[in-house]
């Protein structure tokens, strides 16, 4: 058995988190809410996609997340992407322009966008983003899908990034490929962050079309444009790397590539790839371990819903809902068209578990675009966010709040949404969110933005209150750091073992629509603060198993190497 070691490797600045205590608990609220603090920070930041009333394809999508600690402080900082003007295609002003905000520590944070040179004036439209440490060195870097060609920015370590975009030779695509999406991960477990990325289709300004029903103008339905591969770049290490879509396999399917999700499905050891598409069959690529993929979703169930339509699958998130040990798979849509969950059967097949859950009753009437499980009361059971609002304002209900869908003993969930507070119920064209420990109290935050608006930046009221439900819960932080596995231990799985059950979740910050989240994983504790035992199973292969490990804590936790 290992015993507890705190690391303290960090980018810039070293703060001894692994000793940080949880804050004293006041009996301020009765109830869980959620508070936007973006208000009390100066930044003109507002998610901008050009709408004058000519209505492009892609401009309900605008608004990319990462959360991210980009300066090594502890304190995890917010990135957002912006749109461009069209048909010009180009960040013409400031309003397009990225945004980085780093975190004071103190409930504000800071526009550094300029001095970091992040804020993309050369670039196009930009949609989602992706943060990880690509090259080992532990600082996380950058990936932009953008319309035409993408973006990588590699961190220097000094508060500043650089545009390795030619250097890496990740850009090259074809050159009207509208790429929505991003994820890494180590899919030949080399100890390389290597990169997904999913495409949409083709588009230009000038391949545009226009739809209409009478006089009023409508964005076009997918199926008015084609549907590309997904593509799959291989990390060759000194900031280089090689396309292999075709070789792996990844470009044998055609969708349209909205949401990733990244996990070990079947427990052997290798990281698989989940895409939602919209209005096509979603895409379950399995790591066949020899350095290629099988696209098996309808051989595993998770390519279609029950009555075996396919939906407007936008964001996707994949963990283990209901605590068996088996990561699971959720995406959200349209209103109308359920939300699906899927049960994962022994990695063998998924179970379509909407209707049993209750989660097909609760989502039809909503909009759905990026999600993610997040255990935001620490009842150690993982609840189900959504961030809501239709394609454009034609509907009635266009505009729409978010949810949280409490999850009830891993059995079903139940509608939350109205105890969480009026900043969590403001209603928008909610698009891109990230799950994130702003404070680090354990409770975990979002972040979200909406179509022409300020992001929300919401903090979890969770230490504030001993007299609410869930007063008293615990929690644990845990922040990997892999040595032969790669350095953020994507892909890694732990268990937390307490005195009552075992707790299930896995290193990766692939998580929603467009967004990428907080790398260190959660675990909700309850009332329990015995933890017994903390297992982690490192890509590598190897396993670790830590005693001693005290709650309320965040855990920061380096891969042995013998």
């Amino acid at each position: 058995m290992t015993r507890l070691k705190g690391l303290l490797t960090v980018c810039l600045v070293a703060t001894p988190l692994a000793l940080m205590p949880h804050p004293s608990a006041r009996a301020v609220s009765s109830r869980r809410q959620f508070t936007d603090v973006a208000a009390r920070s100066k930044f003109s930041y507002s998610s901008s996609n050009d709408f004058t009333g000519r209505k492009y394809f892609p401009q309900p999508m605008c608004g990319g997340i990462a959360a991210l600690d980009y300066d090594g402080d502890g304190l995890m900082d917010l990135f957002f992407t912006n749109g461009a003007k069209l048909p010009e295609l180009k960040k013409t002003d400031p309003s397009f322009y990225h945004c980085l905000l780093r975190n004071r520590g103190d409930g504000t944070f800071e526009d550094v966008t300029e001095k970091a040179g992040l804020a993309g004036a050369d670039l196009g439209f930009s949609f989602g983003v992706a943060a990880a440490d690509y090259d080992n060195d532990g600082c996380p870097d950058l990936f932009i899908a953008n319309a035409g060609k993408n973006t990588l920015y590699h961190n220097n370590g000094n508060g500043t990034f650089t545009d390795a975009t030619e250097k890496s030779g990740i850009g090259g695509k074809p050159a009207d490929t509208l790429s929505v999406g991003a994820a890494w991960f180590d899919y030949d477990n080399d100890g390389l962050l290597d990169l997904v990325v999913s495409n949409y289709t083709l588009w230009t300004p000038q391949t545009d079309k226009r739809c209409s029903r009478g006089d009023v103008e409508l964005y076009c339905s997918p199926s008015a444009y084609s549907s590309v591969p997904q593509r799959l770049y291989h990390n060759l290490g000194n900031g280089k790397f090689a396309d292999v879509t075709d070789k792996t396999g990844f470009g044998s399917a055609l969708g349209k590539g909205m949401g990733i999700g990244i996990a070990d499905f079947n427990d052997d050891g290798w990281l698989d790839v989940f895409i939602a598409n919209d209005t096509e069959r979603n895409f379950l690529f399995v790591n066949q371990r020899d350095g290629t993929f099988k696209e098996e979703g309808l051989l595993l169930g998770v390519a279609y819903n029950d009555s075996g339509s396919t939906v407007s699958a936008m964001g996707c998130d994949v963990k283990d809902y209901d605590n068996d040990g088996l990561v699971d798979v959720f995406y959200n849509n349209l209103m109308g068209q359920d939300w699906g969950l899927f049960q994962n059967m022994k990695g063998k097949s998924f179970r379509y578990v909407s209707p049993v859950t209750h989660i097909a009753r609760l989502s039809e009437p909503l909009s759905g675009w990026s999600n993610a499980f997040i255990d935001y009361d620490n009842d150690g059971w993982k609840d189900l966010y959504s961030s809501n609002g239709d394609v454009d304002n034609l509907a009635q209900n266009a505009r729409q709040h978010d949810t949280m869908f409490r999850n009830v003993n891993g059995k079903y969930f139940a509608d939350v949404t109205q105890e969480l507070g009026p900043d969590f119920t403001g209603a928008g064209f909610q698009r891109g969110s990230a799950v994130v420990d702003l404070n680090n109290d354990g409770f975990m935050d979002l972040v979200v933005t909406s179509l022409n608006a300020r992001p929300r930046i919401l903090i979890n009221s969770g230490d504030t209150g001993l007299n609410s439900r869930d007063g008293g819960n615990h929690w644990l932080l845990v922040d990997t750091v892999g040595r032969k596995s790669n350095r953020d231990g994507v892909g890694a799985k732990i268990k937390v073992t307490t005195s009552g059950r075992n707790l299930y979740n896995h290193v990766t910050t692939s998580v929603g629509f467009m967004s990428s989240s907080d790398k260190r994983v959660h675990f909700g504790l309850g009332p329990e603060k015995d933890i017994r035992s903390v297992e982690i199973r490192w890509p590598s292969g190897v396993v670790q198993q830590l005693t001693g490990v005290v709650a309320d804590r965040i855990l920061k936790v380096e891969e042995p190497v013998e």
